[in-house]
């Protein structure tokens, strides 16, 4: 029997917004700052379909600007639809550039949306029997499914396509597709503002269908409808179904002047090719392209030439499992000569401090690796813990295991794996720090983590291993969930057959050591190897010793202030049902909406999809229309300090160590900040009475220690006086003057005695707002004042400190020309949106111009701070020990006989973390809680 032929025509504009919207968090940039997640995205779409699909036939099919016929029967079609983003209407013609550059055609049909043209040429396929595969998300297409035609849906990222067949269509929509259009005409469609009856949805139009068989038929019907409500609906809007109907119906018969059977894969142009790739900057596709072989065009069946990701089974490699002592010991006594080295975790965790080690896998060199299977059920953690039942809960009772003893292993290892002379390197090594921790290993030698040069490279990038190298390597990696299956279905690792998980970790180190080559390399070439060796690898190994440290807490203060948070709540809610005239679910929006803007008739804000917004920016405007709106504030206030800390906190204790233990990662802020995560401990608010007396509930581990808080002063306003050279703000913190007094005297022309608390209040917003790039707008609604006097006081600030305003001038420009801006130490930030047409857009990226110079420098300095502090505690061999940061905040649990000691340690390494031309303040204070020592 003759193998069926197959074509695949791609709906252009929607895998490229597919592909956009995939990275919108943290879109892809080239070193211009523009925009390649949609190209990027396309790319390496296309190239799956070429690889795993091996199509006969294929096109790219694209809309144009010209109106339809649908345009002119009903003027507001599509009129609704959000205009294109700024950044991703430039790819379009890189995309169609590059389709072409392939050798695959590109087709576009003026008066015709790609929706027709696809269609047309699936049914004259159809009529020679191949097999049409049209490439698409929209559900519209459903319409043309037939035994011979078919949806091919990208999946979401990592996950397969998937196929829509006949069957899948009537069970996707509860009817044949030869009757989408008939629940479509009904329903509507909003991204296309195509009406529908009003008031009609699935859930009612799909029994309908089902029952009349087409529009047509329930419009002849009518009467017979039970419903009352749906009668009135129908016959009101009788032509309006009709129309939207011929809307929503695809042309099968477009005069479409290309014959199906030409549209064969031509002769790729690597050339051109090249050009794109590089200017896109695609390494990754760079690389691929030069290993490829040349290409020679055939008139028939032709090749592919696009390299297709590596994967594990199609790249060469040398993976061992080492299932015996033996084995063991010579790979240690290859290990301990070696130079440097990747190792890798398997555990039963997300979280290092509670996971079971399953195994450990190793990488010297390039396409090699060791799996050492681990059995953890003979032995416990390195703590208090008892062996018995360490790992096990009562809801989930301990899984087989198995490997050579987890002992054993460990003692083995445990020489090297503390040996600081051999060099360790993983992705996201700190995890697998933590992980053998709990074994009595202390990893000692850490030199690199791909995870965080990536970051350090693009911080607006992605940064999982997977991510990683798809991009630098072209290798596609067997996933978690690939190995274990998601939901319902997922297996415990350790019912992973010991052959696929040895393979999933291996490949893991292998890919790891690999990036490493590569990133190290990157590093130098962009000169941010002194930020990742002085800074950031360092702090990798600080960070895993606060983590395993933790923090003590008292949940008996926790408890109480639980109960007396619920009696503050029980009163705010009588009082706001008192204001409303009504009791109300306070924590449902819509009835929230409906007693602001109903019953009080406050005037709106924000429009959501749902009804009018009543978040916490719109009750910030609407502070001072109703005394319901400050009762509301606090309401939210305390019921989320509540659930986030108050009620949170002491079921977060880790067991084993009596204490919590907060994470914290490096990859997050673009401006080089850390994150703290399970709990998150930066965002407990210091303002508020609340707030503070959170931090009361941090306690000392034992009653011959106290907390130390050590905080910068002000840190952030010296950096820019540094940065800025201008000698008004520098001369102000030499003398040691109060800044905001200081400003407030200059700006408002006053003498420095005569400066009153609300004059020194504006200064200190000025002072701020200045380094976040505030205009006048901005100002005026901080302090409460007319614009007009928020720019004179903002003119009055630049001419006071001239230098500023250059230096926001300068950092504006450099940002334009160069696409980026960077700290003191060389941290880049990318700026994508800098030189967008789009003005609110453009100063968006301007302010973070602005502040990312200033912010990332003070994120640097703690962070040389706490690196040089850590390397001090361990020479002087002090029991003190670095459990948080805040921010600009570093706080310790020391003993009480070493707190002088650790005052001038702590003080020295802060101020001369990064040396500044203005001096650097730390306030430090000691206490039996965080608060105490904070205050």
């Amino acid at each position: 029997m003759a193998q069926v032929e197959k074509l695949f025509l791609i709906d252009g504009m929607a895998i490229a917004y597919r592909s956009y919207f995939a990275f919108i968090q943290r879109p892809l940039t080239n070193s211009k700052g523009e925009n390649t997640s949609a190209a990027y995205g396309f790319v390496t779409f296309l190239d799956r379909i070429l690889e795993h699909e091996q199509p006969e036939y294929i096109a790219v099919v694209f809309d144009t600007a010209e109106p339809t016929f649908r345009h002119k029967e009903y003027k507001e079609y599509k009129a609704t639809r959000q205009k294109m983003p700024e950044d991703m209407a430039p790819q379009l013609d890189v995309i169609k550039g590059i389709v072409e550059a392939y050798g695959i055609p590109v087709i576009e049909l003026p008066g015709f949306e790609a929706d027709d043209i696809m269609g047309t040429l699936a049914k004259r396929a159809e009529n020679e029997k191949v097999e049409t595969y049209l490439v698409t998300s929209d559900k519209d297409f459903m319409q043309l499914v037939s035994m011979l035609t078919k949806i091919y849906r990208p999946g979401k990222q990592g996950m397969d396509a998937e196929v829509v067949s006949f069957e899948g269509v009537k069970e996707k929509f509860g009817v044949p597709p030869d009757r989408v259009v008939d629940v479509l005409a009904l329903v509507g469609d909003k991204s296309d503002n195509v009406p529908g009856v009003p008031g009609v949805g699935k859930k009612t139009a799909i029994p309908l269908v089902q029952q009349f068989g087409s529009l047509e038929e329930i419009l002849k019907h009518i009467d017979t409808i039970p419903q009352k409500g749906l009668r009135a609906k129908l016959e009101a809007n009788n032509d309006l179904a009709l129309l939207s109907k011929r809307l929503v119906t695809i042309d099968t018969n477009a005069p479409v002047p290309i014959d199906f059977h030409k549209l064969r894969r031509g002769e790729q142009d690597p050339k051109r090719l090249r050009e794109y790739f590089t200017a896109l900057e695609f390494r990754s596709l760079l690389r691929s392209l030069e290993d490829a072989a040349p290409t020679t065009a055939r008139s028939e069946d032709m090749e592919f030439n696009v390299k297709p990701y590596a994967t594990i089974t199609n790249d060469s490699h040398e993976y061992v499992i080492v299932a015996t002592e033996q084995a063991l010991a010579e790979l240690c006594r290859t290990l301990e000569h070696a130079k440097e080295f990747v190792f890798d975790t398997e555990t039963t965790s997300t979280d290092a401090l509670r996971a079971e080690l399953v195994g450990i896998s190793f990488s010297l060199k390039q396409r090699e690796a060791y799996y050492v299977p681990v059995n953890s059920s003979d032995a416990a953690p390195n703590n208090n813990a008892t062996s018995a039942g360490l790992f096990e809960t009562a809801e989930e009772p301990k899984k087989p295991s198995v490997g050579l003893p987890s002992k054993n292993v460990l003692a083995a290892l445990k020489p090297v794996l503390e040996n600081p002379g051999v060099k360790k390197v993983g992705q996201n090594i700190k995890y697998d720090m933590l992980a053998v921790s709990q074994y009595g290993v202390w990893v000692q030698g850490v030199a690199f983590d791909t995870m965080v040069a990536a970051y350090v490279l693009r911080p607006d990038g992605q940064h999982n291993l997977d991510a990683l190298a798809r991009e630098y390597l072209n290798y596609s990696t067997v996933s978690y969930d690939g190995l274990t299956g998601t939901g319902k279905n997922r297996k415990d690792i350790r019912e992973i057959p010991l052959q696929a998980l040895a393979d999933y970790s291996c490949e893991d180190a292998d890919m790891t050591f690999r990036l490493y080559q590569v990133l190290r390399e990157k590093l130098v070439k962009y000169g941010m190897e002194r930020l990742c060796n002085e800074v950031e690898f360092p702090l990798v190994s600080v960070l895993a010793r606060m983590e395993r440290a933790g923090i003590a807490i008292d949940t008996d203060f926790l408890e109480d202030m639980s109960k007396e948070l619920e009696r503050m709540l029980d009163a705010l809610t009588r009082d706001i049902y008192r204001h409303a005239g009504k009791e109300f679910n306070i924590n449902s929006t819509q009835q929230l909406s409906d007693i602001l803007f109903n019953k009080l008739n406050l005037p709106t804000v924000k429009k959501t999809k749902t009804g009018f917004s009543t978040d916490v920016g719109v009750l910030e405007t609407l502070r001072h229309a109703h005394p319901i709106v400050e009762l509301l504030l606090e309401y939210r206030q305390l019921s989320k300090l509540k659930s986030t800390y108050v009620d949170a906190l002491p079921k977060m204790v880790n067991p084993r160590t009596g204490r919590v233990h907060t994470s914290y990662n490096q990859t997050v802020a673009a401006t080089g900040r850390l994150a703290s995560s399970d709990p998150n401990l930066q965002n407990i608010p210091i303002r508020s009475e609340v707030g503070r007396s959170i931090r009361r509930a941090f306690i000392p581990g034992g009653k011959d220690r106290l907390l130390m808080s050590a905080d910068y002063s002000q840190i952030e306003l010296r950096v820019m006086a540094h940065i800025s050279g201008d000698e008004g703000l520098a001369e102000a913190f030499r003398k040691g003057e109060d800044i905001h007094a200081t400003t407030a005297a200059k700006v408002f022309g006053a003498p420095l005695e005569e400066v009153a608390r609300e004059m020194r209040r504006k200064a200190k917003e000025v002072n701020f707002g200045i380094m976040y790039g505030i205009g006048p707008f901005g100002l005026s609604t901080r302090l409460e004042i007319s614009q007009a006097e928020a720019k004179e006081i903002i003119e009055r600030y630049f001419e006071r400190f001239p230098k500023v305003k250059q230096y926001i001038e300068d950092t504006k420009q450099f940002a334009r020309t160069n696409g980026y801006v960077t700290t003191l130490m060389g941290r880049r930030r990318y700026l994508p949106d800098i030189n967008s047409n789009n003005q609110n857009i453009r100063q968006n990226a301007e302010r973070q111009a602005i502040n990312m110079p200033i912010q990332g420098t003070a994120a640097d300095m703690i962070k040389v701070a706490m690196v040089r502090i850590d390397a001090a505690l361990h020479e002087q061999s002090l029991r003190s020990m670095m459990l948080l940061q805040v921010h600009d905040e570093l706080v310790f649990e020391i003993w009480k006989d070493e707190e002088k000691t650790m005052r001038e340690l702590v003080r020295t390494q802060m101020q001369e973390a990064l040396p500044l031309n203005v001096p650097l303040e730390v306030e430090i204070g000691v206490g039996k809680n965080w608060l105490e020592a904070h205050e």
